[in-house]
């Protein structure tokens, strides 16, 4: 069994801040470690469920917080940016049985995690197809370009109700959940149990039911925080500028709206 691992860092045990997902602040040492703690459990985990090769994407920052002198031999680690489209799901193929995600977090203006986002910090929220988009829409439709199932989600409360709600048979693991600029955190060692149990429970199990139906059109909006940004990205090619601050694009191909998405909100 094959299997793909996208993960990011803000939905890690923990983690409730800004500055700790930034490498440059002093804080950020720690959590890079605990997003290396929380890769290995789920690759030890999936291992022990029988998959025979699993290949993991650093998806946080400049894709270099994951420790790579830690994976297991099964392991294959993608650092860095490739510049592909695809971004956090840089990898991903038709020939993978499933993908997993860790560390995942609640979208742009989300209420309910203080560090929510997608992508960038550049937008207030982005819509497709009339529903706020995060990274676990953008990339579980990435996974459904492919024909591949998304099995397993850990991160903060709002982004596994919102994976729950597209993926009805996905596996979650909740690490914490936010009201106003505060998070409970849930104990680490809570957090890797849990990891371990769901993702053996997520790769043992029935997969039909983690099958992203992707859609046949896409209306992908942009509402920025600055207008001079959303003027700027009015001019990517087949961009329709709707008022001061928000932009979008209409297209029939999946991989239309990756291309633009890594352009546009960065």
């Amino acid at each position: 069994m094959k299997l793909f691992i996208s993960a990011d860092i803000e939905g890690c045990a923990g983690v409730a801040l800004t500055d700790e997902t930034h490498k440059k602040e002093s804080v950020y040492q720690r959590f890079a470690e605990e997003m290396t703690e929380e890769v290995v459990a789920a690759c030890e985990a999936a291992h022990e469920a029988g998959a025979d090769e699993i290949v993991v994407k650093d998806g946080h920052g400049d894709a270099s917080n994951i420790d790579p002198l830690k994976m297991p031999e099964y392991v294959t680690l993608i650092r860095g940016k490739s510049g592909h489209p695809y971004n956090m799901m840089y990898g991903i193929d038709d020939s993978y049985d499933g993908v997993l995600y860790l560390g995942y977090h609640a979208p742009a203006g989300d209420p309910n995690f203080s560090i929510s986002h997608t992508s960038t910090g550049n937008s207030l929220y982005i819509h497709l197809n009339g529903k706020v988009m995060s990274e676990c829409m953008l990339n579980s439709y990435t996974a459904a370009s492919h024909h591949v199932p998304v099995l397993f989600l850990s991160g903060d409360e709002e982004i596994c109700r919102q994976a729950k709600e597209l993926i009805p048979g996905i596996t979650t693991v909740e690490t914490k959940h936010g009201v106003g600029a505060a998070t409970w955190c849930k104990a680490k060692g809570k957090v890797i149990s849990e990891i371990r149990e769901g993702v053996k429970k997520a790769v043992a199990g029935q997969k039909k039911e983690c099958q992203v139906a992707l859609p046949e059109h896409f209306t992908y909006e942009v509402t920025y925080k600055d207008w001079k940004k959303a003027y700027t990205m009015s001019f990517y090619p087949g961009m329709q500028k709707v008022d001061t601050f928000t932009n979008k694009l209409e297209t029939d191909r999946w991989m239309d709206i990756v291309t633009a998405h890594c352009f546009v909100v960065y």
